[in-house]
């Protein structure tokens, strides 16, 4: 959560009216813990909750959080989805819900959920757990139906006002309707210079009439205006409405009302308009032009026609345009989507179309795990980060076919770059645990599978799921001669050694695989991870000269080949061999170096190392309570990544140093006090301290997200990444293990 106040997205279109509901929703948040806002799609639930929540702000010293909660399909992923909101980061085996449960107890905060109804009963236990933990805590919902939670205040959301013309419209502007002033301000923006007057203000009424006030159909026929007049609008409205008339009588009539709404918008589409809108159904949130053009191309819409239609869908406000970290992207609302998925199915093009939603993510992760080890590393992860809804969606779908398994295999194991170096190691557990509980013919796959989960369960501190894994790997890769996957497994398997001490074990095993990598011909990160966690079992045995040159040579790699991440670990082992012989000041300026970009990366491991190593060198440099501060920080971040320091006596030995140093020196009353101020300190405070920094300044990770921006240094915008190439229902022609020498 760090030192950001929330993650309220920023306004692209002015707040029309709702003054009275967002008045009555802040007092019901200083009354009610639990506010739900209920009421039918296209209503405005999330704008008007959104806004209350915007002006609520100064009431919450920890922030305002938005969950959005509409492209979280599998319910076992909601927790997921709130820590990522939030910008928690946890390594360790522990459920979500206790890690949120945990931090959220001391704080003061407004957490958002937002369009939950597919969820009710996973948010609702959720919601109760969280409130009954976290007396700070308060919570604001949209949805169609309640919760169900005790102490639950729901908060029904009607339509804008509409009156009929004649009711109070005929002879004034004065007392316009807020329904009609959202359709003119809509309007306005599609077709410039319009206004209400005296000619047209009739009209408008009639039209927000008819429409019930409901906020999307209005924004849906504003739209409509680029094309069609006033009166040509309202005409075939009329029309429209006439054709539904004897449709579902058991539907709500506001229901009914958005459905005729969006069918009329839908049946004023042409052809290649509705069959693109059906189409880009599929895709999970937001989605880039690239992507569309793959998924949604065909012999009936060819790659180079799709942004003509896309942009003409933008036009009719049936798809929006958003400003991601990784490029322009496009977004259809949940209720749009919802319609265009269903006449996908009515097509009985669905299974098709998603295959092809597959592949794409498919080689979408392929060039991601690739661009891995290269200058573009910090590009990756803000791609990956705004793809995720619809690489989840990918994987469930792939994972859900037993025809399909292997496809699902492979995309899980392929983003190890993903669930290791971007911070999302619980969340990658549940993909790979669900991929290999599901036997395919793909013994190579499996493999790389294996050793990728059994390196998650190794940083997670969960040492026999490890074993385990790597131990299949190991046995499976010698017995088919896969070169590769055996070097995998000797490294991971040299990556557990070392941190249950085993530091000799652990040197020949990490020097095995490092000469297995040479000889298959393997260089990414991965393997300059290897060098540097040699370097580390070498340094604890007290080669210090010989931790250095391997971390020097990998260093070396790593800027030739523009590499980031792994670099980090090399400067770790640097600076501590530095603060070894007493060069503080080279010390702290590696750590100074490899901290923000292991922060950015959302990477605990190395966050807390390099934390503890600053501790030592604070205390060195005279300043015990400000290192007894940073001792009290790095122990609480220990919690998020599992045993503290490992549990290992060799990588706890500096912090214990420093500990009975800091002791003498403050005393045990004014050790804990200063420790006990570090433990209250978010992760992002506790980096810019450590820093020498105010959160938000250059080199200082600001708030808790994946890299879309690294400290102190903007990135351009990432090329456009073309899937690799495949065969339809096939697999990436070339095989991702990581980039070759």
């Amino acid at each position: 959560m760090g030192c950001r106040r929330g993650n309220l997205p920023a306004e692209l279109t002015r707040f029309i009216g709702r003054h009275t509901e967002v008045a009555a929703l802040m007092r019901e948040l200083t009354t009610s813990r639990l506010v739900t806002v209920t009421g039918v799609g296209g209503v405005g639930k999330s704008r008007c909750a959104i806004q209350a929540a915007r002006q609520a702000q100064e009431r919450f010293s920890d922030g305002v959080w938005l969950v959005e909660l509409a492209t979280v399909r599998d319910p076992e992923l909601l927790e997921h989805a709130v820590v990522e909101a939030l910008g928690l980061t946890d390594h360790t085996g522990r459920p979500p819900r206790v890690v949120l449960v945990e931090r959220l107890a001391q704080r003061r905060l407004l957490l958002v959920l937002d369009g939950f109804e597919h969820l009710v009963e996973q948010s609702a236990a959720l919601a109760h757990e969280l409130l009954r933990s976290a007396p700070g805590l308060r919570v604001l919902a949209t949805g169609r139906c309640p919760l169900g939670v005790a102490g639950e205040r729901l908060y029904p959301l009607a339509p804008l006002d509409a009156p009929a013309p004649g009711s109070g419209e005929a002879s004034t502007l004065a007392p316009l309707s807020e329904a009609a002033w959202l359709f003119a301000e809509r309007a306005a923006a599609v077709l410039p210079g319009f206004t209400l007057d005296e000619k047209n203000h009739r009209l408008v009424a009639d039209l927000c009439h008819r429409l019930d006030g409901i906020p999307l159909a209005l924004e849906l026929a504003a739209g409509r205006l680029r094309t069609l007049s006033l009166d040509q609008t309202l005409h075939r409205l009329d029309d429209r409405f006439r054709l539904l008339i004897g449709g579902s009588r058991g539907a709500p009539p506001h229901h009914q009302t958005l459905r005729t709404a969006i069918g009329w918008s839908h049946e004023l589409c042409t052809p290649a308009q509705r069959l693109l809108w059906a189409r880009l159904s599929v895709f999970a949130g937001h989605f880039d032009l690239e992507a569309a053009e793959y998924v949604c191309s065909g012999p009936d819409l060819p790659a180079e026609e799709v942004l003509d239609v896309l942009t003409e869908l933008v036009a009719q406000s049936v798809v929006s345009r958003d400003d991601a970290a990784s490029g322009v992207r496009y977004r259809m609302l949940d209720t749009l989507r919802a319609y265009g998925a269903d006449w996908l199915a009515a097509t009985g093009d669905t299974d098709r179309l998603r295959r092809r939603h597959r592949d794409w993510c498919t080689g979408l992760v392929t060039w991601c795990e690739l661009e891995w080890f290269s200058p573009r590393q910090a590009q990756v992860a803000r791609r990956i980060d705004d793809e995720m809804p619809n690489l989840r969606a990918a994987l469930d779908f792939a994972l859900s076919d037993a025809e399909d398994a292997r496809l699902g295999l492979y995309l899980a194991a392929t983003m190890a770059f993903c669930w290791i170096g971007c911070g999302r190691l619980s969340e990658g557990r549940i993909w790979l645990d669900r991929a290999l509980e599901l036997r395919t013919d793909h013994a190579e796959t499996r493999l790389k599978a294996l050793w990728v989960a059994g390196y998650v369960a190794v940083l997670q501190g969960d040492p026999e799921t490890a074993v385990r894994a790597l131990h299949e790997c190991q046995e499976s890769a010698e017995r088919t001669g896969n070169a590769r996957a055996a070097a995998y497994s000797l490294h991971r398997t040299g990556c557990l050694a070392l941190i249950q001490d085993e530091t000799q074990r652990a040197e020949r095993l990490l020097r095995a695989a490092l000469d297995r990598f040479e000889e298959a011909g393997e260089l990414n990160s991965d393997v300059l991870m290897c060098q540097a966690q040699l370097a580390m079992a070498i340094a604890f045995q007290g080669d210090l000269p010989g931790a250095v040159a391997l971390c020097e040579e990998a260093r070396e790699v790593a800027d030739e080949h523009g590499e980031r991440w792994a670099r980090t670990y090399s400067l770790y082992v640097l600076a501590f061999a530095a603060w070894s012989r007493g060069d503080t000041g080279t010390a702290r300026a590696l750590l100074e170096e490899s901290l923000p970009v292991n922060y950015a990366f959302r990477d605990l491991v190395g966050t807390v190392l390099a934390l503890e190593l600053l501790a030592g060198i604070t205390a060195t440099e005279g300043d015990p309570a400000e290192a007894a501060v940073l001792q009290g920080a790095a122990g609480k971040l220990w919690e998020s990544v599992g045993m503290q320091l490992f549990g290992s006596k060799a990588f706890n030995a500096p912090h214990v140093a420093c500990r009975q140093h800091l002791l003498r020196r403050l005393g045990g009353a004014r050790f804990g006090e200063c420790v006990h101020e570090g433990e209250q300190l978010s992760t992002d405070r506790a980096v810019a301290r450590a820093l020498r920094r105010r959160p938000g300044e250059s080199g200082a990770h600001a708030g808790a997200q994946a890299p879309r921006e690294l400290p102190g240094r903007r990135e351009p915008a990432p090329p456009a990444l073309p899937p690799a190439p495949r065969r339809e229902g096939g697999e990436p022609e070339r095989s991702a293990g990581g980039q070759r020498a």
